[in-house]
C-alpha cells in the first residue's frame, strides 16, 4: 500500500496515451464505421444507441485508474476534490504512515515539479472525460447539432455540460490565477488527436460557457433517470461557477445559483444526525439535499480505492489505519461555541483528532469492518453550497441586504444565535460568507475553488504536518498543478509556450 513518490517521464499524445483507456477503446467507436451524420440519423430514431456513452462519462467519475496511474488516489471526480481540499488546507493530514497525498500534495511537491504524476494524473482525468464528451457528441451529430428528439437533445446537453465542467476544473487547476489574456490549457472541441497549443484562459471561458448555455437550452424540460445524469438545474449551478471564478457578473452568478436551487426541488440538510442530517453520514443518494449524485452499491464495483477510502474511518482503509484525513484545527478552532457542526468532528485524543467521525461515514460505522465494498454514496453537489454561493454573489454584487437574508437561511440551522451577522456588509460579510463556506462544506471538494475565487490567503493550522502558520497566497505557483511532463514532451505545440 506505501506509495512511494512516483515519477513519470513517456511518449505519446495525451488523448491517445490514457492507459486506463486503452487504443482497443478508441478504435471500435461507431463513428469510424459510419458516417458522423448516419449515425446521428440512427441515433435520432432510437436514442437508446448513444444512450452507453454518456453513462460512460458518469461511471468514469467514480472509477479507479480512471487519472491513467492506478495510484490509490486516483478514483475519479473526487480524487481531485481531495487534492484541492488539501492544496487550500482545510483538509490536514495528519499522521502519515503510507505516504499518499504527503509529499507530492501536503508538501506541494508535485505542484513545483512537472514529472510527478498528480500533475498527469489530474490532466488525464479531465483529458479523459472531454474526450469522451466529444466521443458522445460525435454519435449525437456533433457538438452544433440541433435533434428534435427531446432524449437526443438531453445526450447532447449532457454531454456538453461535462466537457465545460472538465475544463472549467482544468483551468481552475493549472492557472495560477484569473488572468483572461494568460495561457491556460489545450482547447480540444472534436474526438481527434491533433496536438492543440494552449488556449487563454478567456477562450477556455467562453467555451465553458458557451458550452453550458447551450446545455441548459437542451436540458429544459427533460426529466432525468436519476441523480447521477446533469439535469438543467446542475447544468445552471455549473455555470453559476464557471462565473464566479472569473470573479464577474455578480448578479448573474446569484440568479443563477438562486435558479439551479428552486428548480431543482432540493431543500438544506437540517441539522440533526437523521439519515438526511449533516450529522447523518452523507452515504444516501436520496438525500433532498444532493442535487448530483451517484448510487454506489455491490453493482458499481467501487472498493477502498475510493474516497471512502482514503477519508472515511469507517471504511477500512488508509484513514482507518493511519492516514488521517481531519479539518484544519484553525478552522475547527474558529468555529462559534454553539455551531452545531463541532459535533461532526472528533475531539478525543489520538490520530482521529479533529476526523470527520460523525460527518461523513458509512452507515454501519463499524471500525476495522472487513468489507472491500463501498455501499456509501457520493455526492456531487448540494443545496447548501447553492445558498452560500448566492450569498457570496449578492454581496458582490452590492446587495448586502438580500445577501445577509440567504446567509441566514442557512446558519440559522447551524448556529444559535446568528445575530451577529446583521451588523456585517461588505468585505466582513463577504469574508463571513467565505468561512462558512469552508465550514459547511469541508470535505466537499469546494475549498480550493473557494480559496481561488476569494483571493484568500491561508494559513495551516497545528494538526498538519508541514508549513504550519506559514501564510500562503491563494495564487502562489505551489498551490497550482503543472502541465505534465508527458504532455510537454510531446506536445509540440505546447513545448515552448509560457
Amino acid at each position: 500500500m506505501k506509495k512511494n513518490v512516483l515519477k513519470f517521464i513517456g511518449g505519446g499524445l495525451l488523448v491517445l496515451g490514457l492507459s486506463s483507456c486503452g487504443d482497443s477503446f478508441l478504435e471500435t467507436q461507431p463513428t469510424e464505421l459510419v458516417s458522423e451524420s448516419t449515425l446521428a440519423e440512427a441515433v435520432e430514431l432510437n436514442p437508446d444507441l448513444a444512450v452507453g456513452t454518456i453513462d460512460g462519462i458518469y461511471s468514469t467519475m467514480f472509477t479507479f485508474g480512471s487519472g491513467g496511474t492506478g495510484g490509490h488516489d486516483d478514483f475519479g471526480q473526487r480524487a481531485y476534490e481531495v487534492f484541492g481540499d488539501m492544496l487550500s488546507s482545510d483538509m490536514a493530514l495528519s499522521n502519515s504512515v503510507y505516504g499518499w497525498y504527503r509529499a507530492s500534495i501536503t508538501e506541494m511537491q508535485a505542484t513545483q515539479d512537472f514529472t510527478f504524476t498528480d500533475n498527469f494524473q489530474t490532466w488525464t482525468y479531465y483529458y479523459r472525460q472531454i474526450l469522451n464528451a466529444n466521443l458522445a457528441m460525435a454519435t449525437l451529430g456533433g457538438q452544433d447539432a440541433d435533434p428534435e428528439n427531446p432524449d437526443v437533445r438531453a445526450l447532447l446537453g449532457q454531454a456538453l455540460a461535462s466537457r465545460a465542467h472538465s475544463y472549467l476544473m482544468l483551468v481552475t487547476y493549472y492557472c495560477d490565477d484569473y488572468n483572461p489574456e494568460g495561457p491556460a490549457v489545450p482547447l480540444y472541441d472534436q474526438p481527434d488527436a491533433s496536438p492543440k497549443a494552449k488556449s487563454t484562459q478567456a477562450e477556455i471561458y467562453a467555451k465553458v460557457e458557451s458550452d453550458l448555455v447551450r446545455a441548459i437550452e437542451l436540458l429544459d424540460g427533460w426529466s432525468r433517470p436519476s441523480k447521477a445524469n446533469i439535469n438543467q438545474p446542475v447544468a445552471k449551478a455549473i455555470l453559476a461557477y464557471a462565473i464566479a471564478q472569473q470573479r464577474s457578473r455578480w448578479d448573474e452568478v446569484a440568479t443563477l445559483a438562486h435558479e439551479a436551487r428552486v428548480e431543482s426541488g432540493t431543500t438544506l440538510m437540517p441539522a440533526d444526525n437523521s439519515q438526511f442530517g449533516i450529522l447523518g453520514g452523507f452515504n444516501n443518494w436520496n438525500n433532498p439535499g444532493w442535487l448530483w449524485g451517484v448510487d454506489l452499491n455491490t453493482d458499481t464495483g467501487v472498493g477502498l480505492v475510493s474516497w471512502w477510502g482514503q477519508v472515511d474511518y469507517f471504511s477500512y482503509s488508509y484513514a482507518a489505519v493511519g492516514d488521517s484525513k481531519t479539518m484544519d484545527q484553525g478552522l475547527y478552532e474558529s468555529m462559534r461555541p454553539d455551531d452545531i457542526r463541532r459535533n461532526q468532528f472528533f475531539t478525543g485524543a489520538g490520530v482521529n483528532f479533529l476526523q470527520p467521525l460523525f460527518k461523513q461515514y458509512d452507515e454501519d460505522r463499524v471500525p476495522f469492518g472487513t468489507s472491500t465494498q463501498v455501499k456509501a454514496d457520493y455526492h456531487y453537489m448540494r443545496h447548501a453550497e447553492l445558498l452560500l454561493l448566492e450569498a457570496e454573489a449578492l454581496s458582490k454584487a452590492n446587495n448586502d441586504p438580500a445577501a445577509r437574508t440567504v446567509l441566514h437561511s442557512i446558519v440559522d440551522s447551524r448556529i444559535g444565535d446568528t445575530s451577529y451577522i446583521d451588523g456585517l456588509s461588505g468585505a466582513a460579510l463577504q469574508d463571513e460568507i467565505y468561512q462558512q463556506t469552508r465550514l459547511e462544506l469541508w470535505g466537499e471538494g469546494r475549498s480550493y475553488l473557494a480559496m481561488k475565487r476569494n483571493q484568500a490567503t491561508i494559513v495551516r493550522g497545528a494538526n498538519h504536518l508541514s508549513f504550519v502558520g506559514e501564510p500562503i497566497q491563494h495564487n502562489e505557483d505551489r498551490l497550482t498543478f503543472e502541465i505534465p511532463a508527458r504532455e510537454i514532451q510531446d506536445n509540440v505545440l505546447i513545448n515552448g509556450q509560457n
